[in-house]
């Protein structure tokens, strides 16, 4: 699939398609039929493509697969992301799973888990219970922290990118390829945010959502699940007590246990009656004041997807593909 890999360094350039045309030498017209895949371009227009986009040819020719079907979740209504930012996003996700399903495919027969059934959970309204019932999906322990949140949805067959997105206002979305559930989070989050995005955006397509919800409502009952799933009601009073009249230094023990951000902890406090309104608008105004509100100081360290590097190397280890396709699979530079 050269097209949709020529689209995608060209978003991840920046570049209009007019301007790709002007510095390939072709017209608008013809950028869009090489991206569309109904014109081949040849080898000299690919050298160019290559030299404007500052990648190599083989860029263009390898490691995308033309038989994955994708199903991308909708951004939110009042997403501030522009159209190209839009496509960016969801052009990468395609490049990296058509590099994904390379690397497995290569393995042969079934390598992946088996992927869970989308929208098999009833909503209840009853947030602390379809936490439950969300744990449950991801067979978590129905309480306590939740160890390497990655590692536990790759093991339930959900697939897992971390993009690395220098806008703010992209945080996560959900979709499918080949029917199988994947999320795609932004990397340039602190790791508190990017776990409580994963567990938002699963909960998306867990959930069979009544057609009574707007999608505002979703969003707001996604976000509360969320929270419940990464700190039980069960565990915040065994860990906070039933009432607390202040926000102290020990709750940020309880933060980094969990990997949680302290926002989450107030919020959930707050909804359990462990802390008062006044004490939590208090907090909220002194978070506001230190920008806490989209930068807090993180307290636990990054998780990583590592299922496509383990299929990369096992395909290596078995002399499926060289160390130089293994590393073109997942866009690293060759070392010494």
């Amino acid at each position: 699939m050269i097209g949709g890999n020529i689209k995608y360094y060209r978003l991840k350039n920046d570049l209009t398609k007019k301007a790709l045309a002007e510095k390939v030498g072709v017209t608008p017209m013809a950028i869009t039929y090489y991206e569309n895949d109904s014109r081949r371009p040849s080898m000299e227009i690919l050298k160019r493509l290559a030299a404007a986009l500052n990648v190599r040819v083989s860029d263009f020719i390898g490691s995308n697969s033309s038989d994955l079907q994708f199903v991308h979740g909708e951004f939110r209504k009042n997403s501030k992301l522009n159209t190209s930012q839009q496509d960016l996003i969801r052009s990468s996700v395609e490049n990296y799973f058509s590099r994904f399903y390379s690397a497995a495919n290569l393995l042969g027969g079934e390598v992946l888990p088996a992927a869970p059934v989308c929208r098999s959970l009833n909503y209840t309204g009853d947030i602390e219970y379809d936490a439950k019932s969300l744990r449950e999906y991801l067979q978590l322990p129905l309480s306590g922290p939740v160890g390497n949140l990655t590692a536990a949805l790759e093991n339930q067959g959900i697939l897992v990118y971390m993009l690395n997105m220098d806008s703010g206002d992209f945080s996560g979305m959900n979709g499918t390829v080949n029917n199988r559930p994947y999320i795609v989070v932004n990397r340039n989050m602190s790791p508190e945010r990017i776990r409580s995005t994963m567990i938002h955006e699963v909960s998306h397509f867990a959930f069979d959502w009544p057609d009574t919800l707007s999608e505002k409502d979703i969003e707001n009952y996604a976000t509360a699940v969320s929270g419940a799933v990464l700190f039980p009601a069960e565990d915040a009073r065994r860990e906070l007590g039933l009432r607390r009249v202040a926000v102290t230094n020990d709750m940020l023990l309880t933060c980094k246990e969990y990997g949680i951000s302290m926002m989450l902890l107030v919020k959930r406090s707050n909804l359990l009656g462990i802390l008062s309104d006044g004490v939590s608008r208090d907090f909220y105004m002194r978070a506001s004041k230190a920008g806490w509100r989209r930068n807090e100081p993180h307290r636990i360290p990054y998780e990583d997807s590592h299922l496509f590097k383990q299929l990369v190397f096992r395909a290596v280890a078995e002399d499926e593909i060289s160390v130089s396709k293994g590393a073109e699979l997942l866009n690293m530079p060759m070392t010494p």
